[in-house]
C-alpha cells in the first residue's frame, strides 16, 4: 500500500474527528461539500482525499458517516495499536497526558517519563509515570513506538538522543529545538509560539 502524503494524513485525521461528532449527534450521511465547510478547505480535495482511500462518490444520501470512519481508521491506524510514551510532565506534557489518554483507542499512552524524583510514580490520566533514568528499560518492556517530547529546551536533544537509542521509531516534538533523526525514524515537529504569532498576524491584517 503506497505511502499518504503528509498533508493528505493530515486531512484525513481531521475528517474522522469532526465525523466522530458527527455520530454523536445522530448524522448517518454527509456529502463533501458539507465535510469541506466544516473543515474549510473544497470538496474537490474532500473527494481527492477519499478516493486515495478506494472511496468513491457513489453514494446518493452522501457518504455513510460511520462506514467512512471505519475505512479511515483502517488507513490511517495500526491493526494491533502502537504504544506512546509522553517525557516532560511539566505544565504541557500533564496537561497532554491528561487529554490523549483514552482519546484514540489505537494509540496508548502507556507511559510518561520526569527527571523529578518526585513524580515517579504518579499517575496522570491512569497513566504511570517512570523516572527517565527506565526510559530504556520501559519502552523495550512495554513495546513503545512512539515519544511526545515536552521537555525544557536544555533537554530536548538529549532527550530525543535516549529516545532513538531505546527504539523509538516516531518522535512529536513539543520543543523549540530542532532535532535531528536518523531517516529510519519519522519526525513531527511543532511549534505553538509559530502557530501563535500566525494567528496574530492574520488578526493585525483584519483590523486594518
Amino acid at each position: 500500500m503506497d505511502t499518504l502524503p503528509g498533508k493528505t494524513v493530515e486531512r484525513l485525521s481531521q475528517y474522522r474527528r469532526r465525523l466522530l461528532n458527527l455520530v454523536e449527534e445522530n448524522v448517518e450521511y454527509i456529502f463533501s461539500h458539507e465535510l469541506a465547510a466544516i473543515l474549510h478547505i473544497t470538496a474537490v480535495q474532500v473527494r481527492r482525499d477519499l478516493m486515495l482511500l478506494g472511496f468513491s462518490s457513489v453514494y446518493r444520501k452522501g457518504y455513510p458517516v460511520k462506514k467512512l470512519i471505519e475505512v479511515i481508521g483502517q488507513r490511517l491506524d495500526s491493526e494491533s495499536g502502537q504504544n506512546v510514551a509522553i517525557i516532560g510532565m511539566g505544565n504541557l506534557g500533564t496537561a497532554l497526558a491528561s487529554y490523549l489518554t483514552g482519546l484514540r483507542p489505537k494509540l496508548r499512552i502507556v507511559a510518561l517519563f520526569d527527571i523529578d524524583e518526585n513524580k515517579k510514580g504518579l499517575k496522570i490520566g491512569g497513566v504511570k509515570c517512570y523516572h527517565v533514568s527506565e526510559m530504556g528499560k520501559v519502552i523495550k518492556s512495554k513495546k513503545i513506538s512512539i515519544g511526545v517530547v515536552t521537555v525544557p529546551q536544555t533537554s530536548a536533544k538529549k532527550v530525543a538522543s535516549q529516545l532513538i537509542k531505546s527504539g523509538i521509531k516516531g518522535i512529536l516534538n513539543f520543543t523549540h529545538i530542532p532535532l535531528e533523526v536518523p531517516s529510519d525514524v519519522y519526525l513531527e515537529e511543532y511549534d505553538m509560539i509559530t502557530s501563535l504569532e500566525k494567528v496574530a498576524y492574520f488578526v493585525k491584517k483584519k483590523k486594518k
